[in-house]
C-alpha cells in the first residue's frame, strides 16, 4: 500500500512538472482550419533571423508621423532603425534579451534591461517591443495568452494580445514562407501601422 501511495505520489508530481512546461493555450476562431495554423506556425517558428526593409507610421494622442525601418535579427540579437518618424530623426534600438541600447540622433546612446522601459523613457511610445519579435512573423508571442482569429489559409488575420488588438492585412511568399506585408496594431492609446516591403528569412539554427 505504501509503494502504491509512493507510486501515485511520484506520478502527480510529474503530471504536475508536464503541466507547467506546457506554454498558455490560444483561444482560435476564424473561418481558417486549425490544422492549417498549426502547421503555418511549425513552418514560420522555423525563421529565427530576418532583414526587413519598410514604413512605419505612428499616431500617438500628441504626435503623429511616418519613416522608414529597417529590422535586422539574428536569433537573439536585434538591430531595428527608424529614421524620421515624429521628427525625431534616427533611431537605433539594438541588443539582446538582457541588454538593450538606444540611440537616438542628437540625443545619444541610452542603456536599460527591458527595450519597453528603454523605449518608453525616451520616446514616450509603450510599445511592445518583445512581443513585435513574434507579430512581425504572424505569430502570438508564446508567453501570455492570446485570442486569434485565422484566415481562410489558416494564418493569423487577427490577434488580441496583452492589450493589444494586431490586425494582419496583407501577405506575401518569401523564399516558401508566407510572411506578413502589411500589420496594424492598437493599444496603449497609440495606433502603429508596419509596412513590409522587403522580407528577407533566414533559418539560422540553434
Amino acid at each position: 500500500m505504501k509503494s502504491m501511495r509512493n507510486l501515485l505520489t511520484y506520478a502527480l508530481a510529474l503530471l504536475l512538472v508536464g503541466c507547467a512546461g506546457l506554454g498558455p493555450q490560444e483561444t482560435v476562431e476564424g473561418p481558417g482550419n486549425p490544422e492549417d495554423w498549426t502547421a503555418h506556425k511549425a513552418r514560420i517558428s522555423e525563421i529565427d533571423g530576418w532583414q526587413i526593409n519598410g514604413k512605419i507610421g505612428i499616431r500617438a494622442p500628441q504626435d503623429s508621423g511616418s519613416g522608414t525601418l529597417f529590422w535586422l535579427q539574428r536569433q537573439d540579437y536585434f538591430d531595428i532603425r527608424l529614421s524620421g518618424p515624429l521628427g525625431r530623426g534616427a533611431t537605433r534600438l539594438t541588443g539582446r534579451p538582457d541588454t538593450v541600447a538606444l540611440e537616438v540622433a542628437g540625443q545619444g546612446r541610452f542603456e536599460a534591461d527591458s527595450p519597453e522601459a528603454l523605449v518608453e523613457t525616451q520616446l514616450g511610445w509603450q510599445l511592445p517591443v518583445s512581443n513585435l519579435l513574434w507579430w512581425i512573423r504572424g505569430l502570438p508571442a508564446p508567453d501570455s495568452r492570446s485570442r486569434i482569429a485565422l484566415d481562410s489559409e489558416g494564418r493569423l488575420a487577427s490577434l488580441l494580445q496583452d492589450g493589444w488588438d494586431v490586425q494582419y492585412l496583407a501577405y506575401g511568399e518569401e523564399d516558401g514562407y508566407a510572411l506578413p506585408t502589411r500589420i496594424k496594431l492598437a493599444g496603449r492609446d497609440l495606433q502603429v501601422t508596419l509596412v513590409v516591403k522587403d522580407w528577407q528569412p533566414r533559418q539560422l539554427g540553434r
